[in-house]
């Protein structure tokens, strides 16, 4: 099973930026990745996505303001986000595209002034 660490959340002020990672416990060179959050009250949402031949999708929430990518040889993948807004405010996942893996504790994100 391949366990996820999260990190890289924190307070941000509106418009800011922030830069999330996410080691994986294994290989993930086959899977696709994603970047997921769970707002207050909220279902959990895929904000971003990143197939094995490294194409990119994004939910229109944060398209144009959300930058996914992966590092294979470090099992790792990122999410940079800029102009951030008060509705980023999340706990962010990241988990293979049909979230076949353990899911870790997630990075807080709090976009507040």
């Amino acid at each position: 099973q391949v366990h996820l660490v999260e990190s890289g959340g924190g307070l941000v002020q509106p418009g800011g930026s922030l830069s999330l990672s996410c080691a994986a416990s294994k290989s993930i060179i086959r899977y696709g990745m994603g970047w997921y959050r769970r707002a207050p009250g909220k279902q959990l949402e895929l904000v971003a996505l990143i197939d094995t031949e490294r194409s990119t999708h994004y939910a229109e929430s944060v398209r144009g303001r959300a930058i996914i990518s992966r590092d294979n040889a470090l099992n790792t993948i990122y999410l940079e986000m800029h102009s951030l807004k008060p509705e980023d405010t999340a706990v962010y996942y990241c988990n293979s595209q049909y979230s076949q893996f353990t899911w870790g504790q997630g990075t807080q994100v709090t976009v507040s002034p």
